[in-house]
Formats: structure tokens, C-alpha cells, sequence
């Protein structure tokens, strides 16, 4: 049978990484003929910067083919969609889990899981867990960097768009200018997106005192208060500021599109969490990777697995640099010092992120492999 009606459940649990992934995904399974897609979120404040034209205080309303629904009580009495997709183990509300379980055809259910590069996502990717009183299998949906992955969300031509506006000059000065900027000539064009960090201080210093001019543009985010307090000891405060040899610019918080145009436009993106990562992914660019911190320090044998599988491929000063770089970064400290090899790396590094992205591109992208996944369980079923 066909698959009509899906239904995508998200909470806002910190930052927006959370609803970053399901808009993006909710945009694209909804460009899919015969689908019709509902996004339920419990907190349209947050989600309100990603899409601007969204209206927080309005519990339902279509924005680019998608109904989005305030999750709140509506939620328990909503009527089951053929595809239920809970983002990152959310929990649908247990009356909507009833009716799910009530249906003669019962619904796929989807948990999508967090991306990570670990060689055990390709053994749990697409394992059942049976409902331990209802006549439900919910199936872990795990994105990947490999085959026997879920793959990585990636919209039609979205790569090859990148490189075209990257051939473009005249469309980049435009971009820009939209933003109120104009990069100094010859300026490595750097973007700026991160956790709080100690180590944006030295980094920022090393931009200052660097051979090259260096433009940095910074979205509003929890890395800028480090930034603000840099350019206060400086005496700087305008929106666009000069210290030595660093042209600093802090920028509104960026819609999605606006943002990955950002990416396409820079030279060198640092990211962080899991949305803005693979963006930072399909622009075919350098990038330095700020990994959500996890307690116990959970979250480094994720850093570890992504770095061994992307330096496959780099010759051994590049692939050094890029790793000492990523670690100092991550540990907080020392970026600064650490920055003058991977700049010398650049080169060899944006060879490599071209290579890396056209590889990625080259196999199925995250939604299509999701709708692929819950048709053949329903052809199973059926037979």
C-alpha cells in the first residue's frame, strides 16, 4: 500500500539542532508526490528563527507544503499517519501510540536516530523493537556516512546549486550585500558557529596577528558572547570590526537558507551539533566540526570515528593538522597555536572536502532512503 500521510514528532531539546533536522526533513518528504506531512513541535518560539514567515502563536499553519501543529493536547486525538517518524527517541503522546496500535493497518514507526560516523550504526540501522504491550514494531532509522547507513539529509541539486553560485562571483558579491558585508579582497572567508568555547580568544588573536586577511562572519549563538567579550577588551563594539589583520562581523541569526548560502560563500565553516555539520558537509569547503558535548565525555569516541573515516584519503601533515586542530578545538584550548599548520593544510584540505562531498553525494540521500525503508516493510507485510 502507499504511503500518504506522515506525521513527524519533535521536542526542542536544546539549541536548534533538533528542529533544524526535522524542518529540513519535513520540507522534503512533503515534495514527495501523494505525501502529505504534518510537523509536530513543542516549541514554535525556537523553531520561529529557522523559517521566519512561521507565526509561534498559531497551533496550526502550512508553510512550503508542510502542516505544523503546536504539540500539545491536539497532539493525543490527532488521527495516526501511515509513517510516524519520532526525531532522536521524542515519544509520541501515549493516546496517539493507542490509536496507532488500533489501526487494522498499523502505521511504520520510525525512531530517527542522532548521526554518527561509529562503525556500530551500520549493525543497529533498520533493527525492529516490538511495543511491550501493543501490537507495534517501532524500527531505528540511524543517518550514516556509509551504504549500510541511513545516508544524510541532502535535497535534490542542492550540491550542484553550491557549486554553481560558488562559480559565480557576481552572485556571492550579491550575497554579501545582502547581508550588509563586503569581505576585504583576498580575505580568507571564514564562518563562525560554535558552542561556548575558552579557546575562541587565541583563536581570534591568531586571525589578528595572520599574514593574511582574514573576514569572519559570526551568527548570533552561544559562541558570540565570546566573541563580544574579545572585541569589548579591544575597545570594538560596531557590528563590523577590525583588529589587526581580522575583520570581524556579527550577523543576525540566519534562516536556514540564508545560512547554508553563508557556508556555500566562506572558505572555512566551523560548525557544531548535527544540523549545521552536514550543511557545512555538501558545500564542498574545509570545515572544523564542534561536536555537542555529552557528560562523561560520551561525545569523543563520536569525534574520533567521524575524524578517522574523513582523513581517509589526506596525506599525513594535512590530515595531522586537521586532526590537532579539531581535538584543540574541541578541548578548548590552544586553537590558536594550533591554527598556523591547518591553515597551511587549507589547500589540501579543500581538495579533500571536494572529494569527500562528491562521494557522499553520490549515494541516496536521507529522505529518499527513509521512504524506500517504509515501503518495503509494508510490501512485507503484506505478503
Amino acid at each position: 500500500m502507499p504511503v500518504t500521510r506522515c506525521d513527524i514528532f519533535c521536542r526542542v531539546i536544546d539549541n536548534f539542532g533538533d528542529i533544524g533536522v526535522c524542518w529540513r526533513l519535513a520540507r522534503q518528504l512533503a515534495a514527495t508526490p501523494g505525501l502529505a506531512v504534518r510537523l509536530w513541535c513543542d516549541d514554535l518560539a525556537s523553531f520561529a528563527p529557522l523559517a521566519p514567515a512561521l507565526d509561534p502563536a498559531r497551533a496550526t499553519q502550512t508553510l512550503a507544503g508542510v502542516t505544523i501543529c503546536r504539540w500539545d493536547g491536539a497532539a493525543d486525538s490527532a488521527a495516526p499517519a501511515d509513517l510516524v517518524i519520532e526525531a532522536f527517541a521524542c515519544d509520541p503522546p501515549a493516546p496517539y501510540v493507542e490509536a496507532m496500535a488500533a489501526r487494522a493497518v498499523k502505521p511504520v514507526w520510525i525512531n530517527l536516530e542522532y548521526l554518527s560516523a561509529e562503525d556500530w550504526v551500520e549493525g543497529s540501522h533498520g533493527l525492529p523493537s516490538p511495543h511491550p504491550r501493543l501490537p507495534l514494531v517501532k524500527h531505528f532509522f540511524f543517518p550514516g556516512f556509509t551504504a549500510r547507513s541511513g545516508g544524510l539529509l541532502r535535497e535534490t541539486g542542492l550540491v550542484e546549486a553550491h557549486a554553481a553560485f560558488q562559480r559565480d562571483a557576481a552572485a556571492q558579491a550579491a550575497q554579501w550585500s545582502a547581508l550588509g558585508l563586503a569581505p576585504p579582497p583576498g580575505a580568507l572567508k571564514i564562518s563562525l558557529f560554535a558552542y561556548e568555547n575558552p579557546a575562541v580568544e587565541g583563536l581570534l588573536d591568531a586571525w589578528a596577528d595572520s599574514p593574511r586577511a582574514v573576514f569572519c562572519a559570526v551568527p548570533a549563538g552561544r559562541i558570540r558572547a565570546g566573541v563580544d567579550a574579545w572585541l569589548a577588551r579591544r575597545g570594538e563594539v560596531a557590528d563590523v570590526a577590525r583588529v589587526g589583520a581580522l575583520t570581524l562581523a556579527r550577523l543576525p541569526f540566519l534562516p536556514q537558507a540564508d545560512y547554508d548560502r553563508l557556508l556555500a560563500a566562506c572558505d572555512l565553516n566551523f560548525v557544531r551539533g548535527e544540523d549545521s555539520f552536514v550543511r557545512a558537509q555538501w558545500v564542498a569547503r574545509p570545515f572544523v566540526w564542534h561536536i555537542y558535548p555529552q557528560a562523561e565525555a560520551a561525545h569523543l569516541p563520536k569525534l574520533a570515528a567521524f575524524l578517522a573515516r574523513y582523513g581517509t584519503g589526506l596525506d599525513t601533515s594535512a590530515r595531522a593538522a586537521l586532526e590537532d586542530f579539531w581535538h584543540a578545538w574541541e578541548a578548548g584550548r590552544d586553537a590558536g597555536a594550533r591554527w598556523p599548520a591547518f591553515a597551511a593544510a587549507l589547500p589540501a584540505l579543500r581538495a579533500h572536502a571536494r572529494a569527500w562531498t562528491a562521494d557522499q553525494a553520490a549515494r541516496p540521500d536521507l529522505a529518499a532512503k527513509l521512504l524506500i525503508f517504509c515501503q518495503n516493510l509494508l510490501e512485507c507485510r503484506a505478503l
